[in-house]
């Protein structure tokens, strides 16, 4: 893959917010059962989500594995180490429960590393912000 810019960092960070946000916000809901708790929870992690996983894009701009499903799988696996240790604390802060922040945060391992991959495989075939797309992701 070619130089890659920031536009292309910061549109992909504000898709996989919006898409985060969705799943953060049900899953909090289902699991407290209470509505404006997972709203609470959903929107507390737009700040730190956001600044964390630009932060991981650019890391991972520098890193020199090429484009392939491996490193997507990668990526996916240290962002959601990341992502999961936000959203057990969010939760917990919010909730004043450790055990509801991890319940969340298990959950989110399973929806978000879904979710992850897709949006990484979608971004794959989109070349806004690429000047240059060097070769095919391989099969």
């Amino acid at each position: 893959m070619g130089k890659v810019s920031y536009k292309r960092h910061l549109a992909k960070t504000i898709t996989w917010r919006t898409v985060g946000t969705i799943d953060t916000f049900l899953l909090s809901w289902f699991i407290t059962g209470n509505p404006f708790t997972g709203m609470k929870i959903g929107l507390s992690e737009v700040v730190t989500k956001m600044l964390l996983y630009y932060l991981h894009e650019r890391v991972w701009s520098k890193i020199g594995i090429p484009e392939s499903r491996k490193r997507h799988l990668l990526k996916t696996i240290s962002w959601r180490m990341v992502g999961t240790i936000d959203t057990v604390l969010l939760s917990w802060i919010i909730t004043q429960n450790p055990l509801t922040g991890l319940k969340i945060g298990t959950f989110e391992i399973i929806t978000k590393m879904i979710l992850y991959y897709g949006h990484e495989r979608v971004w794959y075939k989109i070349d806004f912000g690429l000047n240059e797309r060097n070769s095919k992701l391989d099969g």
